[in-house]
């Protein structure tokens, strides 16, 4: 088993366990956060210096995603890069996956808040957010929604791990970080419960495990979400 299957806001979706989300009426993959070039960016700004090796792993899980699914549309739900000075800085190899794996293909950055403006040499194209329908994609949840979006990193502990997990809320679709150097947020945070709540989180582990969020005060139904 690779995913969860379930209907929200009219679209059937599958959110897979390596935290990406398929859309396969569309055939449209979306990714949140992959932060490409953060041990770049540490050591630049004079943080710790990490094994440089985050953008190879983080491409490889991307890549080995789209070999499974082979989508017409890729969608990076915004902080694709750890800052717009990283896009800049990638090695040529890197540039070369992302290039190939663009090749032929409708490739959409979202603009994020740490990479509002990247690098104009990379593929596809960049938008502030996009439709699918009547959902919106942008980088971080607003508003009444319908959204997907990334930003929170969120996090749920289970079986005494913290563990990488997509919310699904009645009108808020939060992604976890896709990217291999990235902290999260627990799910029970009040900046990110607030947007989810009485809805359900998919966590990321061997297989997409659905488990239930604890639902706001007076709220009894876990709006337009449906699994099977």
């Amino acid at each position: 088993m690779t995913g969860f299957g379930f209907s929200w806001h009219g679209l059937r979706l599958e959110l897979r366990c390596s935290g990406a989300l398929w859309w396969p009426g569309g055939r449209a993959l979306v990714v949140a956060d992959l932060h490409l070039g953060k041990s770049e960016r540490m050591a630049r700004r004079g943080g710790p210096l990490l094994p440089p090796y985050e953008t190879a792993e983080t491409l490889r899980r991307l890549s080995d995603e789209m070999a499974a699914l082979d989508p017409a549309v890729v969608v990076s739900l915004g902080d694709g890069f750890d800052d717009d000075a990283a896009a800049g800085a990638l090695e040529a190899e890197a540039l070369g996956a992302l290039g190939s794996m663009a090749a032929g293909r409708d490739w959409i950055w979202v603009a994020g808040n740490h990479d509002p403006a990247p690098a104009a040499l990379l593929p596809g194209r960049m938008l502030p957010a996009m439709r699918l329908s009547d959902v919106t994609l942008r980088h971080d949840a607003q508003g009444d929604g319908p959204d997907i979006s990334g930003h929170y990193h969120p996090v749920v502990r289970l079986a005494g791990a913290r563990r990488r997990a997509a919310l699904v809320g009645p009108r808020h679709l939060i992604l976890p970080a896709f990217g291999s150097y990235t902290g999260g947020l627990d799910a029970a945070d009040p900046a990110l419960a607030r947007w989810v709540a009485g809805g359900f989180a998919v966590v990321c582990m061997h297989r997409a495990l659905p488990v239930p969020l604890p639902p706001a005060a007076g709220q009894h139904h876990a709006g337009q979400a449906h699994a099977g």
